[in-house]
């Protein structure tokens, strides 16, 4: 039986999406496009799931674009943007939906790859992980948001020497430089991956309104920002999870939160 591209399932509150053509790297093949297609707005509108954990099967997250796809005939402007675009429906999805999304990279990143991964909230690397911007190698601009998050995410000169040099960066340069959050041993990556999902999944309703607060902040003014702030900690108030968090608090115990 041929195994799908993508595969999805629930862990109790986490929904795990892997990429799963470990022989091509994991690179976005249709089969992938169409798999994440299906599956990240699925476990999005899950009630049930409440953070969500995209990994690669393999040696590779993955490896970017599918070079098998980008033939002469697959070249025309207007076919070309209307692939990109397509990509950018679960770009937005990843970015903006409230849930905390982690990102378990579990080895090489290249390309479309790294754009994939900075779509999580929270990214945790396999020491076996590699980082390389892809794009100049085959003459091409980065795509799926990648000049938007990466200069976000490690600085604007750091981000322009990885878009234009093409240089890899290895796992503790990309801890200190803040390209992921934690590098961990490659035994041990799934485990600590899934802990901190879970650990999220249990968070109460208001980390989406953090994850909300913390976009506007590249884009708003302070004035607009306050605003903002304000009207997102009167929601927060008004929920049960705050109300749950008051009464565990004085009573000493751990909250027990329902994300609503």
């Amino acid at each position: 039986m041929e195994q799908p591209s993508v595969i999805a399932r629930r862990d109790g509150r986490v929904g795990l999406i892997q990429l799963n053509e470990p022989k091509s790297m994991n690179a976005l093949s249709g089969g992938i496009k169409a798999g994440l297609d299906q599956h990240i707005p699925a476990m999005l509108r899950d009630a049930e799931v409440r953070c969500l954990v995209i990994t690669g099967e393999g040696k590779a997250f993955c490896a970017g674009g599918d070079i098998r796809s980008m033939g002469q005939g697959q070249r025309a402007p207007l076919a070309v943007r209307e692939r990109v675009a397509r990509g950018h429906d679960w770009t937005r999805m990843l970015l903006e939906h409230e849930k905390p999304v982690v990102a378990m990279v579990n080895g090489a990143v290249a390309g479309a790859g790294l754009s994939l991964m900075l779509m999580a909230d929270i990214v945790i690397a396999s020491d076996a992980a590699t980082f390389r911007a892809g794009f100049p190698a085959l003459g091409a601009v980065p795509d799926l948001g990648l000049a938007y998050t990466l200069p976000r995410a490690v600085g604007f000169l750091r981000a322009k020497e990885m878009l234009l040099t093409n240089r890899q960066v290895l796992p503790p340069e990309a801890a200190a430089m803040g390209l992921v959050n934690r590098v961990v041993p490659a035994q041990e990556l799934q485990a600590e991956a899934m802990k901190l999902a879970a650990q999220l999944a249990d968070g109460p309703w208001s980390l989406g309104l953090t994850k909300t607060l913390m976009k506007r902040a590249y884009d708003d003014t302070l004035e607009s920002f306050l605003e903002g702030e304000a009207m997102a900690q009167a929601m927060a108030f008004a929920s049960e999870d705050f109300a749950e968090g008051v009464e565990a608090f004085m009573g000493k115990r751990k909250a027990a939160f329902k994300g609503r």
